[in-house]
Parts: structure tokens; sequence; C-alpha cells
């Protein structure tokens, strides 16, 4: 058996560039991190066959020093961290000293760079040779990776086509962006232009980055509590942008970009009484917190972070995302006003503390009555004309009529508002039995005589094992047969609906998932289920001050715009909606 012996140099920065240098995106983003963690301004990006032939990174930023090259291109030489506290409150991308030596192992490395204190003079030195010439630059670092993986053939067969490295740099690129509003880009592909964007604030460096598509269907969050804040974008779960799946969320901790287990959790619970089928949440958030509470020294491509009090961050961007996912329509304002800015930095810059509490929850009957609010419109004699209706500022206007007794027609201040009547009703009833539930046992009204319904074996011994189940949900079912039940109470505000109907689905649910603690594992679920059955049924016909009371109940109800399968509630046609429509003004 051979001996134990030292590997070389070489071969050792080999084995750690397996982890550090995965792909030509991975050589970029890490000189782009040191282009940032040197206070660059302006940072312009070449690249060549996908970034196997080049990768060309320059910068404005301060530099390094002559005799500082050699050690730039050494293994764990930094000038980052010095000691073990330093490195557990790092604030900078790069910390470990090992991402240069890394890609130099592996390609032809070369970096120009001029030093603020230099005056006049620039350095360049060769990466193979580690020899040092004189050089023409102006303030700021060149460094150029050229041949990638021309020494290892084996690890270059695993890269992928070029356009496919290509957009793997791309999208690198754009995280960073994303973050770094303050900073201008540049990135050019075999000589072709593919990204330009000037400095600017958080907002606009959002739109150039995932379109105004993205911007006009997010609402805007900034929530922090302590030392920690959250800022950025969540998109509006029915719109188009909670549709575009995985490619549209980004996710970053003291300004770096990370793929956290916790965090992700986090979000799609935010997301899970609002999503639609298989849609995914889409977002641009920035965490920020104390260094100290984030351990970045998780792994070489420092994508992922383990946070110090895990519950604690889960909690705080649940929360956060959840209440304003919950805004009611009557709270919506514009999705972020145009100087928003919420690049977080590094970490660095500590967020003030400040108090926030959530919106309130507005308590309304659920009865559709005709409301306190205003006149309403009758096609025949309408008390108001049009131009004084459209002075009014409720949200969702005032009632027109219905369309085969399934849409709300409504007008506001901006035009015509179409409902989805049920739909609407449905989040109503459901936010109204999480609140009354969560406030104590469900009122209930007892049947003056009890509802007989004819079930399976199955149905009855459920009916039996979920007792409890039941009666936290506001039903009283006692067996008055072999295979019949008898509906003696159910929940108040569901009694006008199809009562059998109802406690059927109830079961059928419970069915499916018998388990002690289901009430509170599938409880919003079970809730889902009864709203659906309490909610006005389609083809209902509804009297225009029913259809007014509805729409005030959906202004003043959490998570109003969608229904609880994810569908949208409402929607909006503008005036210039309506005359394009119409080819109006052309």
């Amino acid at each position: 058996m051979p001996r134990i012996q030292p590997l070389p140099d070489l071969l050792i920065s080999q084995i750690a560039a397996g982890e550090v240098v995965e792909r030509p995106a991975s050589v970029l983003k890490e000189l782009v991190e040191n282009s940032l963690d040197a206070g660059a301004t302006r940072i312009d990006v070449r690249i060549e066959e996908g970034g196997v032939k080049l990768i060309r990174v320059a910068d404005d930023g301060n530099g390094i020093e002559k005799d500082d090259l050699p050690l730039a291109l050494a293994r764990h030489a930094t000038s980052k961290i010095r000691n073990l506290d330093d490195l557990e409150r790092v604030g900078s991308f790069g910390f470990r000293g090992e991402a240069l030596a890394s890609i130099t192992s592996v390609a032809r490395v070369a970096i120009t760079s001029r030093h603020a204190a230099h005056g006049g003079h620039a350095f360049r030195i060769d990466g193979e040779t580690h020899r040092t010439a004189p050089a023409a630059l102006a303030v700021g670092t060149v460094i150029e990776v050229a041949d990638l993986y021309f020494n290892t053939p084996a690890r270059r067969k695993f890269l992928r086509a070029a356009n496919t490295e290509f957009a793997h740099c791309h999208e690198a690129l754009r995280r960073i962006a994303l973050a770094r509003p303050d900073v201008a880009f540049s990135l050019s592909h075999n000589g072709v232009s593919k990204l330009h964007l000037v400095v600017s604030d958080g907002q606009r460096r959002v739109g150039d980055m995932l379109g105004q598509v993205f911007i006009d269907n997010v609402r805007a969050i900034d929530v922090a509590a302590g030392d920690l804040r959250l800022a950025g974008y969540v998109a509006l779960p029915a719109e188009a942008g909670a549709a575009a799946g995985r490619d549209s969320q980004y996710l970053f901790v003291n300004g770096r970009f990370v793929r956290d287990k916790v965090l992700a959790h986090a979000l799609r619970q935010a997301y899970a009484d609002v999503l639609h089928g298989s849609h995914h949440p889409a977002y641009v958030l920035f965490l920020d917190l104390d260094p100290a509470g984030v351990d970045v020294n998780v792994h070489p491509a420092k994508t992922e972070v383990r946070f110090r009090d895990s519950r604690s961050i889960h909690q705080f961007v649940f929360h956060a995302v959840q209440r304003t996912l919950a805004q009611p329509l009557a709270g919506q304002g514009n999705p972020a006003p145009a100087s928003t800015d919420f690049a977080v930095g590094t970490g660095s810059n500590r967020p003030a503390n400040r108090n926030w509490s959530p919106t309130p929850y507005q308590q309304t009957r659920l009865d559709v009555r005709e409301p306190s609010v205003g006149a309403y419109f009758d096609f025949s004699t309408s008390a108001h004309s049009a131009e004084e209706a459209a002075t009014d500022t409720q949200p969702l206007g005032h009632a027109l009529g219905q369309v085969h007794g399934v849409y709300i027609l409504a007008q506001n201040e901006a035009g015509l508002v179409l409902v989805d009547m049920h739909a609407a009703h449905e989040r109503i009833v459901y936010e109204k039995l999480k609140t009354a539930i969560d406030a104590g046992p469900l009122p209930v009204q007892t049947l003056l005589v009890p509802a007989l319904l004819e079930v399976s074996e199955a149905e009855a011994a459920c009916a039996e094992e979920q007792v409890e189940t039941l009666a936290q949900l506001g039903f009283e079912v006692a067996p008055a047969g072999p295979r019949e039940l008898a509906l003696r109470a159910l929940p108040a505000m569901l009694a006008s609906g199809d009562v059998t109907s109802l406690l059927r689905s109830v079961l059928k649910d419970l069915a499916e998932h018998p388990a002690s603690r289901v009430i509170e594992t599938r409880r919003n679920e079970l809730l889902a289920t009864m709203a659906c059955h309490g909610a006005v049924r389609a083809h209902r016909q509804l009297t225009l001050p029913e259809m007014n009371a509805l729409l005030r109940q959906m202004e003043t109800t959490l998570r109003a715009d969608q229904c609880n399968h994810g569908r949208p509630t409402w929607v909006q046609l503008s005036m210039d909606d309506l005359d394009r429509l119409f080819l109006r003004g052309r």
C-alpha cells in the first residue's frame, strides 16, 4: 500500500476548483463579487464561447497593490478577514482566499490592476509565471480567464454547449445585478451586447431585469423587526407573475443570492392559502440581518447559508409575506413608490429598529344586505348619473348588474370591474371561518329538526372516530342507524346552505386524512371545503343591494384578490382598455 504523502499545491488547487469552479458561470460569479468587494460602481463583462474561451471582467474599483498581485493568486490569501471573529461576522462576498487560486489552476489567468495610490502606474501579472510587468489602465482591475479547463480535459467534457453555458453566466450576472442597483453592469457574448444596466433604484432595476409585467403585478414589502428587515416584491398570487415558475424566485440574504430550505419553506407556506394549482410563488426579496446571525461558510459556492436562529427567521419571513399578500383591497396602493431602494448591501449597514404591526382585520357582517355606503345603481330608475358614480372612491365601485348569474359588473373610478361572485364570497366566508375558529369554538346553530344523512359504513365510522374534530368545526353529529347520521347542529354562518352536502364533503376530507391532529395540520383545507359550500352559488340572481354588499365585504376582507383555490376573484378593465376594444380614438 502506498505511503501517505502530501499532495502538490497545484493538485490541491485543482481539487478545490472542483467545488468552486463548477462551470464558467461559477468563475464569473466569483470575479464579479470580487469587483463589488473592491467598491466598483461599474462592471463590464465580456464572454466568448460561453465563457470557455474567455471571461473578462473589468471594474472601476479600488484596484490591487503591485506587491499584492502575487498574493491575489495564492491559496488562502485574502484581505477580507483576519481571524475567527471576522469569519463569524463576514460581510463581504469573498473571504476564503481560494477562488482565484482555484481558477488559476484550471485556466490561463491574467490580472491587470491600478491601485488608487499608484498614481499613473498599473501592473499586470501572469497567472502561470507569476511575473509582474507595467501596464496601462485607469484605476480599477481587469481579470481575464482564458481556456477554462485546458489542463483538465475530463472536466471540460462535462460542459454543455456554448449557448447553454452563456445562459448560466447571464443568469449569474442577473442575480448579482438585482441586488446592486447602485452599480452599472454590461455583458457581451461573442462581441454582441446582451445586457446594459445603468445605475438606478431598486424598483427600476427589478423592472429592467424581470419586466414591467412583473412590476405591475406585485406588492412591495418592507418590514423590519429588531435587526431583521425584509424588503422587495412579492407577486400577487392570481396574476401572471405567480405562474412564471421557479425562475422568478430571487432571494438574497445580506445582498447574497441564496437557495435556502428554511426561507423557501416559509415562502411556500405564506403563499399556501392563496396560490392556484401547481403555480409557484414569484418574488424578489432581500433579507437583511446582523452578519453574526447567519453562517455563510457552509459551502464553497456560498449559495447556501445557515441561520443561528432559523425558527425566528422562518416565522419573520412567513408572517411578513403572508400579511402583505393578505392586505385588504381597501388598503391597497401602488406596488411601490418610485424611490423604493432595497439594495441592502452586504449587511454592513444595519436597518433602524422600528415597530411593525400587520394590517388589522376589519370585521364585517357576512350577510348580504344593502350597505350603509351611498346609493346603488338600478337600470330602470338610477338615482345617480354615471358621472357622479365615477367620483366614488370605493375600490370596487358600485354594482350595475349580473352576467348569467355568474359575474357581477360594477363601475369604479377607473372603469369596469368584473367579479366572480361565487369565488369572491367563498373567500369572504373562508376568512370569516378562520377568524371565528381562532377566537374559540365556532358559533353553532341547532337545527329544530335534525337533518338525516344516509352514509356508507366508512363515512359512519369516520364520523364516530372524528367526533371531537367535527365538534371543533361546529358540527354535532350522532348515529341515527347502522348507515345513517343525524346532523343536529352546524356552524351558524353556513346554516343556510345545503347542510347534508356540506357534512358529506367534510367527512370525505376527514376520511382521506385520518389523524389525531387533523384539525391543526389540515384546518385551512377543511375550512376551505366548508366555505365553498357556504358561498353564494353561481346562477343565483342577486339584488343590487346584495351585489353592493358583496363588493363592500370584498374591500375589507383579507386575501380578497383570489379565491381559496388561488383563482382571481375580480378583474379591472380601465377606460383605456375599453376604448381599445372599441377602437375609439383611432
